[in-house]
């Protein structure tokens, strides 16, 4: 390697179920250059490992940095995951099962490659980027196909020894409740989601009391997203505007739960379904946490919507890859 050339550069690599997103950073975290991909359904394991180093190296090629600059990669991932191997025990999504995606990378890039839930490494960009920039405690939830959580606590990720955890979407809120996709009754997920306020909307559209949305995509539930919703609200469709609310307060009495445990100062909200109507979300979700808490507690955080959007996850990978590796060399 020339000696010009410094080796102070990072890699972040955001594995959504329908995209690969890997961006370059250097010391202070500016991007550098960047390449998005498809991931064209369940390529399998090894194709998919390959589409993610071509997905690197075009991002690589566009920073004009090289292998050798590289001072590790960080992997943002849906799924159950082997932190510790660095391995995807399943992405269904992905049509993968047991991916060595550490061994791979590092074999590759010749660098340190670290795993992280994806919504894990969103929440640890807010944490040094957005909306938590630096607080002591930053909790998450990020309402989507299911509803996402992850905590920040003192600067580090909040996890298990060998597995992610935060898993705020599993917790039961109904005992007789409808069923999420993990079969679950009544759990936040069933009742929040995305996917779940889409069913509901449909139903309405199908009823005929939501008008604007019924004219607009019918009753397909795939059609149904984020955006299309919050221009129903918009076009008078009160109904859809309730369906809204009602999940925004079921993810309150979630909340004050998580907030009695891990007392945050900051609460990020983030995903598309808050993106695309952030004030109606954020404020109803206020409201509902605040009367389901003990009164010492009333006081002592504030909920935000996320800043960093789709950055979030990979900004983060990348930050977590360097809280991780500079942590190993400060104890070699």
């Amino acid at each position: 390697m020339p000696e010009d050339k410094e080796k102070d550069y990072w890699v972040g690599f955001d594995l959504g179920g329908t995209k690969m997103l890997a961006a370059v950073f250097d010391a202070k975290f500016k991007q550098l250059g960047s390449e998005r991909k498809k991931t064209k359904g369940h390529l399998g394991v090894e194709a998919g490992l390959e589409r993610m180093i071509g997905t690197i190296r075009s991002a690589l090629e566009e920073a004009d940095i090289d292998d050798t600059q590289l001072l590790g990669i960080g992997v943002g991932c849906p799924g159950p995951l082997d932190l510790a191997r660095g391995v995807i025990l399943e992405a269904p999504n992905l049509g993968w099962e047991n991916a060595p995606v550490k061994k791979t990378l590092e074999k590759e890039f010749g660098c340190p490659t670290v795993i992280a839930n994806d919504v894990d490494t969103g929440v640890f960009g807010e944490y040094r980027f957005g909306a938590g920039k630096n607080e002591r405690c930053v909790l998450g939830i990020f309402p989507g196909t299911g509803v996402g959580g992850g905590c920040v606590y003192e600067g580090r990720i909040f996890r298990g020894k060998t597995m992610s955890c935060m898993e705020i979407g599993h917790m039961q809120l109904l005992a007789d409740g409808p069923r999420s996709g993990t079969g679950q009754a009544g759990s936040l997920e069933a009742v929040a989601s995305r996917l779940a306020i889409a069913g509901q909307a449909a139903q309405a559209a199908f009823r005929g009391q939501a008008p604007y949305l019924r004219e607009q995509v019918g009753t397909d539930i795939s059609k149904i997203r984020s955006g299309v919703l919050a221009a129903a609200i918009e076009n008078g469709d009160r109904v859809i505007k309730q369906i809204i609310v009602d999940a925004a307060n079921h993810i309150g009495i979630a909340l004050a739960g998580a907030i009695h445990l891990l007392a945050p100062d900051v609460v990020v909200l983030g995903g598309g379904l808050v993106e695309a109507m952030p004030e109606l979300i954020v404020e109803t979700v206020n409201k509902s946490v605040r009367k389901h808490l003990l009164p010492s507690f009333l006081d002592t955080f504030e909920v935000v919507a996320a800043e960093l959007a789709d950055d979030a996850t990979i900004k983060g990978a990348a930050a977590w890859a360097e809280v991780e590796f500079r942590e190993t060399d400060s104890k070699s």
